[in-house]
């Protein structure tokens, strides 16, 4: 995100970028088989300038507690946040219609053991951090966008669309667009509400199928085979191009192409095979997404993650296993 919020493609060549991560693996690697100091945090951040990597245009920096130990900006403190929770990190914006302030969903989580993998997600909720990253003014409130229905159990915030004139949208109706994902299948839903209401759960509205609806109950899928994290950008044409990893967790990292932002979408379509994926120590990847404000023209810049089954106990033996990956989308005209 922009810190004046334009979500163009390229917006970041004249506005610093703010990019963020959920859980952070810190530490000195030494040569490229262990790691000292190990430890594992749930959030850390990065100021980008400019559309070129390189070790002047990217500062990733974590907070540290007064013995210089790494610990997290941000952790849950709602009236619903319960003892030994975290949050990993949905999608963010920044509200134009709020000062600017940097907003990001985060879902509250809790290990169920110190075992890879185990655990589960309790409540969402949005973070709001003054403009220019003022952590220790941040202020957070819990909304009712984790559900349990029928159709399938999830959270919303795993993407965010703004839609609004301010933020450069080739068809602005002044809404945020916020997706969900829930299992099984990866279904896709999606919610919208004006930017200027985002904390009141009363003006939101879901989509049933047909069309707009206050009742969260009645939300309908749009698509499915999708990832927990995930984007969605305008096209040239006019139409949206949804990116993720198909299945959530897999080889292939895949797009559909929607007429609206809530579709119809079109079939699956894979763009790019991981391959990572034959590397040591068994590499997962997942949660892909496109970064339109650190493209340009017509290259689209495209992240996904990997992991492994085992992480606390492989991230010791091959330290580079564990972070985001980058390639280029070319899309013509």
């Amino acid at each position: 995100m922009t810190l004046r919020g334009k979500e163009t493609v390229g917006a970041g060549q004249s506005d610093s970028v703010l990019m963020y991560f959920s859980d952070t693996m810190t530490g000195e690697v030494v040569g490229d088989t262990a790691v000292r100091n190990f430890k594992m945090i749930n959030n850390s951040f990065a100021w980008i300038t400019g559309l070129k990597p390189s070790a002047e245009t990217v500062r990733i920096f974590y907070n540290k507690s007064k013995e210089g130990e790494p610990i997290n900006y941000v952790n849950p403190q709602t009236p619903q946040s319960k003892q030994d929770e975290y949050y990993w990190f949905g999608d963010g914006f920044v509200n134009q219609e709020d000062k600017n302030s940097i907003n990001i969903f985060g879902y509250r989580t809790y290990d169920r053991s110190s075992a890879s993998w185990d655990f589960e997600l309790r409540g969402v909720t949005l973070i709001t951090i003054p403009a220019g990253g003022n952590f220790s003014k941040q202020s957070q409130v819990d909304l009712p966008l984790f559900i349990d229905l029928p159709i399938g159990k999830g959270t919303f915030g795993a993407a965010v669309y703004v839609n609004t004139k301010k933020a450069g949208a080739p068809k602005p109706d002044g809404y945020l667009y916020v997706y969900g994902v829930l299992d099984p299948d990866k279904k896709l839903i999606v919610a919208r509400v004006k930017p200027a209401d985002v904390k009141n759960i009363s003006q939101w509205q879901f989509w049933n199928g047909s069309s707009w609806d206050e009742h969260i109950a009645n939300v309908k899928p749009v698509t499915d085979r999708v990832s927990n994290e995930l984007s969605i950008t305008p096209l040239k044409d006019g139409r949206y191009l949804l990116v993720f990893q198909e299945d959530g967790i897999g080889a292939h990292t895949a797009i559909r192409i929607g007429k609206t932002p809530v579709g119809p979408f079109g079939p699956l379509q894979r763009i790019w095979k991981v391959p990572e994926i034959s590397e040591p120590p068994g590499i997962i990847p997942y949660n892909a997404k496109a970064h339109p404000v650190l493209s340009s023209g017509n290259r689209l810049l495209i992240s996904y993650n990997t992991i492994s089954l085992d992480y606390f106990k492989d991230i010791l033996r091959y330290p580079h296993m564990y972070r985001p990956r980058f390639f280029w989308l070319e899309i013509t005209d």
